[in-house]
């Protein structure tokens, strides 16, 4: 995998300009690492809009079944489906114009992530948000 989507100084750039975070597979079960992730982004000041079919609202915010159902603009896709399934999010991300792609720990899609960069879409692949935003802002 390239280093260059492990980029810190891109990592720092995302957390530093990023106020509206798209969580694609947000579960409403509080066990679950997305849900923690995005509680402590929501806790962190960003704006987090729920991506998850099967429910409704997640952390008190109205919860969409796709990114494209969602009428804002979006500053980061955060990825939380299985490596073979982020395809048809970041061509999503892509129809939606966000800023970033922001695909979680162990998810790596290199295909994807090369699309999403030649469509001008910085990734960031196989790191939590969470523990990056931890280091930068301890």
């Amino acid at each position: 995998m390239s280093s260059n989507y492990q980029n810190p100084v891109l990592i720092k750039k995302i957390l530093d300009e990023a106020h509206t975070i798209a969580v694609v597979g947000l579960s409403d079960k509080p066990n679950r690492p997305s849900f923690g992730v995005a509680l402590y982004l929501q806790n962190q000041g960003y704006k987090i809009i729920p991506v998850n079919p099967n429910v409704s609202r997640v952390l008190d915010e109205k919860s969409y079944p796709d990114l494209a159902s969602i009428s804002e603009k979006i500053d980061v896709v955060d990825i939380f489906r299985r490596s073979e399934d982020v395809g048809p999010i970041v061509d999503e991300a892509i129809d939606k114009q966000a800023r970033f792609i922001w695909m979680q720990e162990g998810i790596i899609n290199e295909v994807a992530a090369e699309k999403a960069a030649r469509a001008g879409i910085e990734v960031i692949m196989d790191r939590c948000i969470l523990k990056e935003h931890r280091k930068i802002h301890s």
